[in-house]
């Protein structure tokens, strides 16, 4: 396995600075963030260490030398927007970006691309699904057709009372996955699992590491520490009580995820995501939750 980071996280670097931090740290790879250059439209979103708009060869070159530089990887390029959102305008436009993003991975001899499903947030999973079948079959395809593995999230991307009921990604749970796998059987179609998704939904986020041993392409390392009182005050249909922490700060036994993932014989990157509000503050603070979420897994992985 590899130890690496999401890039999202350092958004006032350039890309030659972040593979310097990761080079630094002694991390082994970056997933790096390729969002339309522009204003962000969510946390975390909007974050561009490589621009795939007018991608060249020439371009992957320049980029491959510099990991070839700092001696750091790219474990995937990641692009998560809403590809089923309501809106037409906007679910076309991630279409084709991720597109791009996808030949840009081709173009820089990359594996992997990160992404999310989507979903219409006012529909049923029924008919969200629907319109899955719709769009994701030529997704894939356009992968398949570029040698690249679509690994997909599993964020429910519920946070707020405009993502109610049913949240903007419709690959949160493990019945989501298997009529997936189901409907587009591609061995270019799999997973990008992260286990803190699972917290926040009583969720085991052990045993689908046995079950979809073969769609784990790419994992994310972020924790999930459970308020107690807000949950005891306003119940499982309320939100915030779930909060995202560094890894070994909220709920997460990492020993046991580590394990499972030995015990499968994943050999992939595993990326620290930072979405802990008590290191945002800061560029310095930032860099400080990549080291101590770094100190906490590398003796794990080696």
């Amino acid at each position: 396995m590899q130890l690496g980071f999401v890039s999202a996280i350092l958004p006032d670097l350039s890309l030659e600075q972040v593979l310097q931090f990761a080079q630094q740290e002694q991390f082994d790879c970056v997933e790096l963030m390729c969002w339309p250059p522009g204003r962000a439209d969510r946390r975390y979103a909007g974050v561009t260490h490589i621009d795939v708009t007018d991608f060249s060869q020439a371009q992957a070159d320049d980029v491959n030398a510099l990991c070839e530089k700092y001696q750091v990887q790219i474990s995937a390029l990641g692009y998560y927007p809403n590809i089923l959102s309501a809106n037409t305008e906007e679910a076309e436009l991630a279409k084709s970006h991720l597109q791009r993003v996808i030949r840009a991975a081709q173009l820089l001899g990359l594996s992997r691309v990160n992404t999310f499903i989507g979903a219409d947030h006012r529909l049923p999973p029924e008919e969200n699904f629907q319109r899955f079948r719709q769009v994701w079959p030529d997704l894939v395809k356009f992968a398949e057709d570029h040698q690249v593995r679509l690994g997909i999230e599993n964020c429910p991307m519920l946070f707020t009372l405009d993502e109610w009921p049913a949240g903007k990604n419709l690959a949160y749970s493990p019945r989501i996955w298997r009529q997936m796998f189901e409907e587009i059987p591609s061995a270019n179609f799999g997973l990008n699992y992260d286990p803190s998704h699972m917290i926040w939904q009583m969720m085991d986020y052990i045993e689908p590491i046995y079950e979809f041993k073969d769609r784990i392409f790419h994992t994310h390392a972020k924790d999930m520490k459970i308020d107690r009182r807000k949950l005891n005050e306003g119940g499982i249909l309320s939100l915030g009580w779930s909060v995202p922490k560094l890894p070994g700060l909220g709920e997460v036994d990492w020993g046991r995820w580590i394990s499972a993932l030995t015990d499968i014989g994943y050999q992939g990157p595993v990326c620290i995501e930072v979405e802990d509000r008590s290191f945002e503050h800061s560029l310095q603070a930032r860099k400080l939750s990549l080291r101590i979420s770094r100190n906490v897994l590398r003796p794990l992985i080696g």
